[in-house]
């Protein structure tokens, strides 16, 4: 049969399509790589989750191969196997979505406009997107109430406008460290401001609410109150979903994509037609897939005849801190607050979002404070020297282990700052390097940008500040051009030239007529904030639009 719409990946950019698309009434099948969980399947078993990669393919059969930029020019060659460098997000209905933790803010205004607002960057490939905040806010405000966004509106300096006066949802429930925080921030000029979440903190939406466990990052939401594209939107509507269907090839004449063939947990393959074909399977596999499909009529792969295909890929730029919090520089009342399970900060910093330094404006970024993962292993690794840098065991590290967790806590805080496109940042394909279905693997040549580490650096200062002022010690930070898997974004970005471009302004590729791209992979500079929102607002716009076309 043919399908209306072919969906590739269940993720953040391919369940709203699906969601909206199905519900209307239009007959959408979703290819999902990863296999179907349910909240029962959820649980909190740090060895198989983060240990032993429960939901990413083991590298040995499924891995990308990563070329590592230089400062002297160079690059070095690390196939992922060999060195155990994991660029998989989460591979299941619901893609990473159902791994998150759920800090939702909105891009600013000035995050469309980033060569208008603040220039050109030597060496970097920024431009303004083809679309406004204007023409995102109402999807913003979508996702809010269907996938369900919980807050409070705190006005600042660098708020952007909305077009409802707060969060359908109440804050969730906080750490009375909390209020540590806020007293700091208070002290220092700073505004403190409550840190949207993707989690229901009561049930709602036939989900229930927070059962607030603070094992949000990495792991599957056990009551669904988590915002996961899988938990919010594709329980919720009537698309086909075939898991394990890897897609390794779309065929195309010089018009259309005509058919997507998927292999099975078998590796036997399959085919399937559709009207419209949607790729959301991540940036650095939407690359890699439409790379792998080449054609007489593209045969530098699909819609890449511009070879814009894999270009300007970006991460999130930034870094992480942190400050520890013991109990003998704590009057009795605050040791309480301290160890209280479960509560979070939700606390975040926006001031420096752009900010001036030697006369020249700057786009800053985003800071956001949470206390360190619950996982009780890294915990516990953290104690195995003693003072002088010695390995313990036995009674000593018993002792030293319990008295850690219970009289002490870290706080640590997250930077996302941009990471500014460049020509040395894209994904290719491999030559010699197959995957278990014998197709070339994704190439990820990284590079960050000098001037990413300078604004990184830059807040990270003020978040240190913040940790001084609340009494905290051993405090650290680091700023780097490391690149985080789980937010990454470009290499299909979309913009009305088609000649430096992939895709145009409603992510359709320029070069045919029915397919769409709507991961991540459109964003052709990411902002200051994580990425979900975005990717969710932007599908939610583009189903909306090929609503329009269908009908």
């Amino acid at each position: 049969m043919t399908y209306d719409i072919c969906i590739i990946g269940s993720g953040a950019g391919g369940s709203p399509i699906a969601y909206e698309l199905s519900n209307a009434g239009f007959n959408v099948v979703v290819l999902e790589k990863g296999k179907d969980y349910k909240e029962e399947d959820f649980n909190k078993d740090e060895l198989a989750v983060c240990r032993r990669d429960m939901f990413t393919p083991p590298l040995k059969e499924e891995q990308h191969v990563i070329n590592q930029r230089n400062e002297d020019g160079t690059v070095t060659r690390f196939v992922g196997s060999e060195y155990s460098w994991n660029f998989w997000n989460g591979s299941m209905v619901g893609g990473s979505s159902n791994l998150m933790s759920g800090y939702f803010h909105r891009m600013k205004p000035n995050d469309f406009k980033l060569k208008s607002v603040y220039g050109n960057i030597n060496g970097a490939n920024v431009v303004d997107w083809p679309i406004s905040y204007e023409d995102l806010e109402p999807y913003y405000a979508k996702v809010e109430k269907v996938v369900g966004v919980s807050g409070k509106i705190v006005k600042h300096k660098f708020s952007e406008p909305r077009s409802t006066l707060n969060f359908p949802y109440s804050p969730l429930e906080v750490n009375g460290v909390t209020k540590w925080f806020d007293s700091a921030c208070t002290k220092l000029g700073y505004e403190s401001m409550p840190t949207p979440r993707a989690i229901l903190p009561h049930a709602a939406l036939d989900r229930d609410g927070c059962s607030y466990s603070n094992f949000c990052g990495s792991y599957g939401c056990a009551t669904g109150a988590k915002g996961s594209a899988r938990a919010a939107l594709l329980q919720k509507c009537s698309a086909k979903i075939i898991t394990e269907a890897f897609v390794y090839k779309l065929d195309s004449n010089d018009k259309k994509v005509t058919h997507a063939h998927y292999y099975d947990r078998d590796k036997t393959s399959h085919v399937i037609s559709a009207k419209i074909f949607v790729l959301a399977a991540q940036a650095i596999e939407s690359s890699r897939l439409l790379l792998n499909s080449k054609n007489k009529n593209f045969p530098n792969g699909l819609a890449n005849n511009s070879g814009q295909v894999g270009k300007n890929l970006i991460f999130s730029a930034g870094g992480a801190g942190e400050g520890r919090f013991t109990f003998e520089n704590l009057s009795e009342e605050q040791q309480k607050e301290l160890i209280q399970a479960g509560l979070f900060i939700n606390r975040s910093l926006q001031d420096w979002y752009d900010y001036e330094k030697g006369g020249k404006k700057y786009k800053g970024g985003t800071i956001d404070f949470l206390f360190e993962h619950a996982n009780i292993i890294s915990r516990a690794k953290r104690e195995f020297y003693n003072d002088e840098g010695k390995l313990i065991w036995g009674e000593e590290l018993q002792k030293k282990i319990y008295k850690t967790l219970t009289t002490s806590r870290v706080l640590t805080f997250e930077v996302f700052n941009d990471w500014l496109p460049t020509d040395y940042c894209f994904v290719s394909v491999d030559a010699e390097v197959k995957d278990k279905f014998n197709m070339p693997v994704g190439v990820i040549n990284l590079y960050g940008h000098p001037h990413d580490i300078k604004v990184g650096t830059h807040l990270a200062k003020k978040a240190v500040k913040v940790l001084q002022v609340m009494g905290a010690t051993e405090i650290s930070m680091s700023i780097s051009s490391s690149p985080p898997p789980n937010l990454v974004a470009g290499g299909c970005r979309f913009g009305e030239n088609s000649e430096m471009s992939v895709l145009d302004r409603n992510c359709k590729a320029h070069e045919l007529d029915n397919l769409y791209v709507t991961d991540a992979s459109f964003m052709p500079t990411g902002g200051s904030v994580p990425y979900t929102w975005t990717i969710y607002a932007n599908s939610f716009r583009v189903a909306e639009h090929l609503l329009s076309v269908l009908s």
